[in-house]
């Protein structure tokens, strides 16, 4: 009898101990933002191959090494970015993302922090041995993501700008890389920040009243519902504007002409939503968006594809 409840205990314990080593893992990748590195992975690679790369042929990009640590640092360094922020949030996350902070839990802050300066070491490492000026690319890159979420994140609209620059950032950096200087590019740059500024203002409506609570100024919570609503608008307005200069005036074609043209009805449809006060209308409005962001990657690797075949 004591044999058969000792067996018991022990397939108990063996079962708590792989839950609470699964938690900690998935607590891990929550916290240090895993799946957004991974979409930006992905987009760095789609638009340095298919859009600044201009010249090499698939396989000498293949074996463009510099290209490959200048990614692997910015991988990194998204990384380590995620884990500061979530150390300045961590107050504010356990009320709008409960149950990934309950799995964060399972970790120590201490160990996330020795993470975050393991990956900025290894980051700025690389980089170095790459060159100095990568490595000074890396250096203003990392500062800022700590400053961000140490400072710049509670400051009314330098929150929402420096948000959408420094997601941008990697793909100035291969840009300047490739000098790849054009006017095509350069509105789609317009574009894709355009449309992340328009996600992260929607994002903020639906957490105005705990922004505010724990001293978060943004636009939500410092201007009345109406002109938060008309700034919205008015950004979706204007990224529909630079998406008709696009199809229009630069020659752009194949999917990524349809994925523009198509995104003049997704933005219709996301102010018609933005007009509906509920919150569904909004969550719904920001997961529209969203998608389209993904959709862009989808239709720059395809029309890249084509293009290439």
């Amino acid at each position: 009898m004591n044999s058969e409840k000792e067996t018991f205990q022990q397939k108990n314990y063996i079962q708590k101990s792989f839950f609470y080593r699964f938690s900690q893992f998935v607590g891990f990748l929550l916290g240090a933002r895993f799946f957004i590195a991974v979409l930006l992975t992905f987009a760095l690679y789609v638009s340095t191959f298919f859009l600044f790369n201009q010249d090499e042929n698939f396989r000498k990009f293949v074996f463009d090494f510099k290209v490959h640590g200048i990614i692997f640092c910015t991988v990194l360094t998204i990384l380590a970015g995620g884990i500061i922020n979530q150390f300045y949030d961590f107050e504010k996350d356990h009320v709008v993302k409960p149950f990934r902070t309950r799995l964060q839990s399972f970790i120590k802050q201490k160990y996330f922090l020795y993470v975050y300066l393991i990956l900025s070491v290894i980051s700025l490492g690389v980089a170095w041995m790459i060159s100095h000026n990568v490595f000074a690319f890396f250096v203003v890159y990392q500062f800022f993501m700590w400053f961000y979420s140490h400072k710049l994140s509670r400051i009314l609209i330098l929150n929402n700008l420096t948000f959408v620059s420094l997601t941008l950032y990697p793909f100035f950096g291969m840009m300047v890389y490739y000098e790849t200087f054009s006017k095509k590019v350069l509105l789609m740059a317009i574009f894709l920040f355009l449309i992340l500024l328009c996600i992260d203002i929607v994002k903020d409506t639906l957490t105005k009243s705990v922004d505010k609570a724990f001293g978060y100024i943004t636009i939500p919570n410092y201007f009345k519902n109406k002109t938060t609503k008309g700034i919205i608008i008015s950004l979706l307005i204007i990224t529909m504007a630079v998406s008709m200069k696009l199809i229009l005036k630069t020659g752009i074609s194949g999917f990524m002409a349809y994925y523009f043209a198509g995104g003049l009805f997704v933005f219709i449809l996301c102010i018609y939503l933005l007009l509906n006060h509920s919150r569904r209308s909004k969550f719904m409005t920001l997961n529209i968006l969203r998608f389209w962001v993904f959709v862009g990657i989808i239709a720059m690797l395809l029309n890249g594809l084509e293009g290439k075949l």
